[in-house]
């Protein structure tokens, strides 16, 4: 008599095996990528910030231009905050093979870029310093996004991950005593004691839509011609000149059948009129400050 078959294995089983896979075919690429780390390149742009601006739509849009090759593992490193003990070996391993942007560069006549999209560079104190020491040549994109929504989503984002538990508005006044001692000029915040390096990365809701001082930070660090500041109200709204101008920026050739899509966006109930009010009055100095700066009204302000 046969055996009879093995039952299916039920959905959280199927999603560890997943898991597990994924996790070993991501070892086996980092292993060849650290034993051919020389042989790679280094990125020609990152995308910096800000958290929960849609900085994974940018980077979406530019990975499907001809002349832009993905990084083969993920999109953000985080080798600029939290992983510079790591070796620039380490670093440049999560990048494609020199020979495959001079096939690229073969195709289509142009030079190959590579990039990468990690937000907490821009708000990391150091992180500008250390770009500019490592990339001297490499291009950022900074996109800006209504500070009182993008505080609204990142919310919502830390909550659905697990690293916040307060409602919004107990957050909100949560955030200085949080942040205490974690904003210090000069510090690491990786380097601090774990609760307070947790709160910079994941409770700096007010904080990180201050975007002028995070401007004036990298500005002075790698120089005004190497960012540009992408609004990501007029990139939603009308992608494509935006995009042109990123294409511009970078010095690629215009690229044709991209498509612009609006990725990570969480569902979360309206913010009380209340709240939003308190917000936008916090907000406005430093919507005027970043004004001055980009030489234009943001989107949000018009």
């Amino acid at each position: 008599m046969a055996s009879p078959r093995p039952a299916p294995p039920r959905a959280p089983a199927r999603r560890a095996l997943r898991s597990a896979a994924l996790a070993a075919a991501r070892g086996a690429c980092r292993a060849a990528g650290l034993l051919s780390a020389d042989a790679r390149m280094l990125p020609g742009f990152l995308i910096v910030g800000a958290q929960r601006s849609g900085t994974t739509s940018l980077f979406k849009a530019l990975v499907q231009h001809g002349n832009v090759i993905a990084p083969p593992l993920r999109k953000g490193v985080h080798y600029f905050d939290v992983g510079y003990h790591r070796t620039l070996g380490w670093y440049r391993s999560h990048f494609p093979l020199l020979r495959t942007a001079e096939r690229v560069r073969r195709r289509t006549g142009a030079p190959a870029l590579t990039g990468e999209s990690s937000p907490y560079y821009l708000f990391h104190p150091l992180a500008a310093e250390r770009i500019a020491a490592t990339l001297p040549q490499a291009r950022l994109l900074v996109a800006v996004r209504d500070p009182v929504q993008r505080a609204y989503s990142a919310h919502a984002h830390e909550r659905a991950r697990g690293f916040e538990t307060e409602p919004f508005e107990r957050a909100l006044d949560l955030e200085p005593e949080r942040l205490a001692g974690a904003q210090r000029p000069g510090a690491d915040p990786s380097a601090l004691p774990a609760a307070l390096a947790h709160a910079h990365r994941h409770h700096a809701y007010l904080a990180r839509g201050r975007y002028a001082e995070q401007l004036e930070r990298l500005e002075k660090a790698v120089g005004r011609d190497r960012i540009l500041v992408v609004d990501s109200g007029d990139f939603f709204t009308d992608p494509r000149p935006v995009f042109a101008a990123v294409e511009r920026f970078l010095g690629l050739p215009p690229a044709n059948g991209v498509a612009f899509e609006r990725h990570n966006a969480r569902p979360r109930s309206p913010m009380p009129e209340r709240l939003r009010a308190r917000l936008d009055a916090y907000f406005a100095p430093h919507d005027e400050r970043l004004a001055a700066w980009l030489g234009r009204t943001p989107s949000w302000r018009r």
